[in-house]
Formats: C-alpha cells, structure tokens, sequence
C-alpha cells in the first residue's frame, strides 16, 4: 500500500483509534483531525485550547467534551457540535462503547445524558445541606489513583447497558474506596472484595473479552490480588496473586482479557536469570528475561499476539514488541517492531496500528498510521529539526551501569574547565533517548554549565532489582549513586570541574537537590530545591501516604526510616551550604518550617515566595547559580 501524503499540521496528541481500526482521531492545533485509511487526514471540527480532552465512542462515529463546565457532543462525520443539558458543570465525560449515551461528573455525582437529552441522576449523594456526606464523591479519583498510573474512577460496560463506578469517602485520613455495578434502570450490586485487608484499588478493566477485572493492594503494598468480578452479583473470585517483599509494581495494561478468555497480569521474576518485568497469562510466562515490559497497549486481532511497550538492554530507549499468547506454543517470542533508536510508544485499534516516535534525530512525537505492520500515512510529515539541536552524551557507568547523560554548552571548546549542573529528575526517568527531554537543560548548558543526568537506582527502566533495591534507603543509595557516577564521568569528561559541582530538582528531585548539600557538602556546593517533599509523611503530599509507604514502608513499622529521609532532620545537622528553595503554594508551609529549622541551625536558605512564576524561578536560580559556582 502507498504511503499517502498529508497536509503539514501542528504537532499531533491525544491519538484516539477506533476499536475496528477504521478511524484515527486526535488533536492538532486547535481542532480534531480524523484519519481513515486510504484517504488524507482531516479537520472535522474545532477545538479550543481550554478543551482538556476528549473521549470518543468504540466506532469513533462520535466525540465528547466538555468547556468550562459545558457539555458537548461532535458528530465525527459530519461535524455537528450539539451542546447538551447538564444537572452542573460537566467534567471527565465519556460516551457509551455504542455512542448512545453519555456520562459525566458533576457535583461529587454520576450522570448519564441519552441520545434524547434526558439526563439521568445515575450515582450520588444527598446534598450536605440535607443530611448528606460531605465528603464522599462517585466517579471522581482519589488522591492515591495517580500513584498507581489510574486516571478514572468510573467505567462503561463494553455494551453500554451498565457503569461500574467507584464512590471514594475523602472523610478519614486515607481515602476509603468501593466499586458498585450501577444499571441505567436504577438497579446496583456493590463489588465484594476485602476492603479492610486490600484498601488500594489499583486498576480495573472491562473489556469485550469477559466480566470486570480488578487489581487490589494491601496497604504497605507488598500483597495484592487480581480480582474476577461477576458483573450480575458484584462477587469476586481471585484469579492471581501479587506478593513482593519491597512493593508490588503494577504493570499497566494489566490485569486484561486475552481474546480466548485467559486473564494477563504482570509482575517480575528474579530468579534462574531473571530480572525482569514479565506478563503471564494463567501462570505462563509469555516475555523473555532480556524484556523490561512498560505497558501492554492492547491485542492484535486475529494473530493471537499482544503489543507492548518495553525496553530490551537500553533503558534509555523505549520500543515496540509483538508478544505471542498461544497456547502451546515452543519457547517465548516477542518480536520488536521500532528500529530507529528512541522512545517509541502505541495506540492500537483492529489491525490499524499508530505509534509515536521520539528521537534525539528530530524534534516532537511523530506520529505513524500502520497496517498490521505496513506504514500507510504520517499524521505529521517530518520537519526538519534545528542544527544547533541538544547533543546529549548517554552512558552507563560503574559497576551498577547508571544511566548517565551528559550536555555541553553549544559553544563548548574542549579543554575548558566547566562546573556542572545535576538535574535530578527525582523517582522519574531522566535519561531518556528523545531529543525534547533535554531542550530545557541545553538552555541551563548554554548559561554555562555542563549538565547531568544520572539514573540512581530508584529509577524504573533497568531491573526490578535495581528500582526496588532503595526500599527504605532511598537516601543513602541515591547520594551514593550521585556521587559515584559524577566521578565515573570525569574519566570521558575530563571538563567536569567537581570542584563546582550544583544539583537542581523539583518534587522529589528538590529533596534531593536539598539533602545532597545538607549531607554531602564535600561533593555539592549549592543547591536550588523547588517545591521540595520536606518531610515524607506530611498528609499534604500529592499522592498521599501511599507515596512514601511505597518506598519507605510504613511509618508505624520505621518511624527511624522517615526520620532518616527528613529534610528537617537533615538540616538539624546540617552543613552551611548555599541553598535557594522556591516552593509553590502546597509546598510552602512545609518548606517555612525547614527554612526555620535551617536559620536556627546558623544556615538561612535563599526563599522565594510561593507566588513566584516560573520565569522568576528560572532567573532566581540563574543569579544563584553563578554566585556561587562562580
């Protein structure tokens, strides 16, 4: 098939494929854009910027949104832009599998409006002002659902005839959360597992292929269970189990319906020369040892096989794998699609195929319409990128192979001594094989610093082992990586002044950047720390608890373990080192109080107000930077 030519476009996202693979759907610039193979992509309608997304039907025949609290449906054929009547300001709407009906939050509830505009009170409470609970909402996430990758609370059945829905109480300290099986008619079954022993909904899917599937965690996350659920009587069978000494890490995509009714979970085995993520399928493990899985990205109809997203030896690098499920098969096979070194990633849909590529060799995510596997149609023709492009040098180094990058100044000259910048990415990856990862630090590089990146164990991407080694010693084991690699690099990056030496984070890459001057001030000389986690077992963390028990355990169990990873701790202690901290708004009555515990110590930090905008920020620790790194 001819690779057909496409008008230029801004930059596709929000790649949407119907379940058939008769249509591509998504944004680009300020409209929606649809593809069908064999003919050119079009705009179908338009789309302002404050839209946050959108959800389409399993035909793609329709599209749903909402603006500024206010309904709307698109008709995908046509173009028609119907607005429709909502019980309050609308949010997070989806149509039914069928098109025919479409859900929507408002308020703390549920609602479905019909093809007609009724719309129907579907889950909810009574108002507080009338005896209601104040605190409990259906449909809408709790604060623990980001840290296990889930972005819903509530689901369609894949006929559209019923929703399943979690209702989240917000009133205890930790969020407690139900799942209930609502019927358009107004008939519901609550969903039976045991909510005291396993609080953590991890993630749910229903699919075409079976009944709900739900995974579940105990609270220090070290146990959980894949759960069956019988979409008539909200009963629970368990199908798997999850146990891991450190923590149990969800692989997402899963747990999910093979197409002959076999339920695929993932999990890691590290033994007989494993370290691996794996997917099983009933018990059988379908990936080899050599395959990191990141994410199942769906099945591939009629060949038996699966798509997913993984890495094979090179973590920086993300690719696309073809995992064949058949029962009976001789040996494991997962076959790779991507071959331009970068970071690949899919959505899929029938026999049609789309996959996103990132590169150093070129700007943006490019997307790609497939055929099984035959290119058909670039959703944006390739551009070509600037010469003066960052130039990241990607290395493992020490006996741990910790991913490394390293970025010069455009205008470097060999033989200069330069100070060096670490940009601690914190618990997410930062050396990653795509060029506009590294757009920003060229900008810290072009002010006159040699930047880098180190991947501290912590970090996902290599081995279970290595991600889950920093259990309860995160602190130690990450400064220790710091400080080794940065000493490894000096031997292909003679430049490396270590004698200037600052660390730069945000989150929980800014505990870092603080704890490194606070503990190790041989090594670091300043430190800029914005919106720092100062203290690991503040209820005002974004994800909860569930964060810090991830990787800490909990509290009751190692009150000395949080003590430990304190920033106020630290700064009891510790050395006089410059420091900027530049909190925002959440952040803030944390980081005046470690700002009081370092002035008491005789060591004031550097703070910006909260109010500070990026722009500020960026400037403030320009000043800073060169102040003290000369």
């Amino acid at each position: 098939m001819a690779t057909v030519e496409v008008p230029r476009q801004p930059a596709p996202r929000q790649v949407r494929v119907a379940a058939d693979g008769s249509r591509v759907v998504y944004r680009a610039g300020a409209a929606l854009w649809v593809y069908e193979p064999g003919g050119t992509p079009h705009e179908v309608i338009r789309l302002d910027p404050d839209v946050p997304g959108y959800a389409i039907d399993a035909r793609a025949r329709i599209a749903v949104f909402s603006r500024q609290g206010r309904l709307y449906r698109a008709d995908l054929s046509t173009g028609a832009v119907t607005e429709l009547p909502t019980a309050g300001p609308a949010r997070d709407a989806r149509p039914d599998p069928t098109g025919q009906r479409i859900g929507y939050l408002t308020n703390g509830a549920l609602h479905v409006v019909d093809h007609a505009g009724t719309d129907t009170l579907l889950a909810g409470e009574p108002d507080p002002a009338e005896g209601g609970h104040p605190y409990v909402t259906w449909g809408h996430l709790e604060p623990a659902a980001a840290h296990f990758g889930r972005d819903r609370n509530w689901w369609w059945a894949p006929d559209g005839s019923s929703v399943l829905a979690a209702r989240v109480d917000a009133a205890p300290a930790r969020p407690r959360v139900s799942l209930h099986l609502l019927e358009l008619d107004g008939g519901w079954v609550d969903v039976h597992w045991d909510r005291e022993t396993y609080p953590h909904l991890v993630s749910v899917c229903w699919s075409d292929h079976g009944d709900p599937l739900i995974a579940v965690l105990r609270r220090p996350q070290q146990h959980g269970l894949v759960l069956a659920v019988d979409a008539r009587t909200g009963e629970t069978q368990v199908h798997a189990e999850l146990a891991d000494p450190r923590w149990v890490e969800p692989v997402p995509g899963t747990p999910c319906h093979l197409a002959d009714g076999r339920v695929l979970v993932g999990g890691e085995l590290a033994h007989d020369g494993y370290d691996a993520r794996c997917l099983f399928a009933d018990g059988t493990l379908l990936t080899p040892p050599s395959l990191y899985v990141r994410r199942v990205v769906g099945r591939s109809p009629g060949t038996g096989e699966i798509l997913v997203e993984g890495s094979a030896g090179e973590p920086s690098e993300q690719h696309l794998f073809r995992v064949s499920t058949a029962v009976g098969a001789v040996g494991i096979d997962a076959r790779r699609l991507t071959t331009a070194p970068g970071w690949h990633r899919a959505v899929v849909g029938g026999d049609t195929l789309v996959i996103g590529s990132e590169s150093l060799e070129h700007p943006g995510l490019r997307w790609t319409v497939y055929r099984g596997e035959t290119p058909v149609a670039p959703l944006d023709p390739p551009g070509a990128g600037r010469a003066t492009s960052p130039r990241p040098q990607l290395a493992r180094v020490t006996d741990r192979r910790l991913p490394t990058g390293v970025l010069y100044p455009r205008a470097y000259v060999s033989g200069r001594r330069l100070p060096v910048l670490v940009d601690a990415a914190g618990l997410r990856q930062g050396v990653r094989a795509a060029r506009d990862d590294w757009a920003a630090r060229q900008e810290w590089a072009d002010a006159g610093f040699a930047v880098v990146v180190v991947d501290h164990r912590g970090t996902p991407g290599v081995a279970p082992s290595f991600e889950k080694v920093i259990h309860r010693r995160l602190a130690d084991l990450v400064l220790a990586d710091l400080a080794d690699a940065l000493a490894a690099l000096t031997g292909k990056h003679p430049d490396l002044d270590l004698a200037r030496v600052a660390v730069r984070g945000r989150g929980v890459g800014g505990w870092l950047a603080a704890l490194a001057v606070l503990r190790r001030p041989d090594l670091f000389r300043c430190a800029v720390a914005e919106a720092p986690v100062v203290e690991w077992d503040r209820p005002d963390l974004p994800q909860g608890p569930v964060f810090a028990e991830r990787y800490l355990g909990s509290r009751d169990d190692g009150a000395e373990v949080y003590q430990h990873h304190s920033l106020l701790h630290a700064a009891e202690a510790g050395a006089d080192r410059p420091l900027l901290l530049a909190p925002d708004p959440a952040t803030a009555p944390a980081v005046e109080a470690l700002t009081q515990t370092l002035t008491a110590a005789g060591h004031p930090p550097t703070v910006l107000p909260a109010s500070a905008t990026a722009a500020q920020v960026r400037q403030a620790t320009r000043d800073f930077l060169r102040e003290h790194l000369g």
